[in-house]
């Protein structure tokens, strides 16, 4: 059975990889949690947020939207001394503010998914990668998605952070094709 190269790395890049990575996600909340990983990831490794993911949970009280959007000093200083986390103020504040953002979303398109999946027609793209080297770091798609988004307010969403999301959320399957996952994601739709 053939596995994306980057998902043999650890026992829990194996895991992420064949359960989660590239699974379509239609949950405003779900959404939101990998959202605030993959902006906590920038400049840092994969393998280090996945080992501090339930730590994650816990500091932000399970990505509720409403809870972290009403965060205020008392609590971003709480995750400052939180070692279980990434400590950048900046990580912090952007995670707050854009749980006010997808809340403001959430009102104008309904949900969040509906504004993201939008984008695609609902339906994911296709990657089709014969290897990871045809993965690009940024796409068109993540250009225009990352302009919305910091036009709306939101922070710590680069075009390579937003392409990270996308196919973290299954938006974008770039699963090798000989990968046992590719088809197994197709076949979810």
């Amino acid at each position: 059975m053939h596995r994306c190269p980057w998902g043999q790395t650890s026992q829990n890049m194996m895991e992420y990889h064949d359960a989660v990575w590239g699974v379509p996600e239609r949950e405003d909340q779900r959404l939101f949690r990998k959202l605030v990983l993959d902006m906590n990831q920038a400049g840092l490794s994969w393998q280090t947020i996945l080992n501090k993911e339930a730590n994650f949970d816990q500091a932000y009280d399970s990505f509720d939207l409403q809870t972290v959007a009403g965060y205020g000093e008392e609590k971003i200083e709480a995750l400052m001394q939180n070692a279980g986390i990434i400590r950048n103020r900046r990580k912090i504040e952007a995670a707050i503010e854009n749980a006010k953002q997808v809340m403001k979303l959430q009102q104008e398109f309904g949900s969040f998914s509906a504004y993201l999946w939008g984008f695609v027609d609902g339906k994911p793209i296709d990657g089709q990668r014969k290897s990871m080297e045809e993965v690009p770091a940024k796409t068109a798609l993540s250009d225009e998605i990352a302009k919305d988004l910091k036009k709306r307010g939101f922070k710590f969403v680069g075009s390579t952070t937003i392409y990270a999301f996308l196919q973290a959320v299954g938006i974008v399957n770039d699963h090798e094709v000989d990968c046992f996952r590719y088809q197994e994601i197709k076949q979810m739709l």
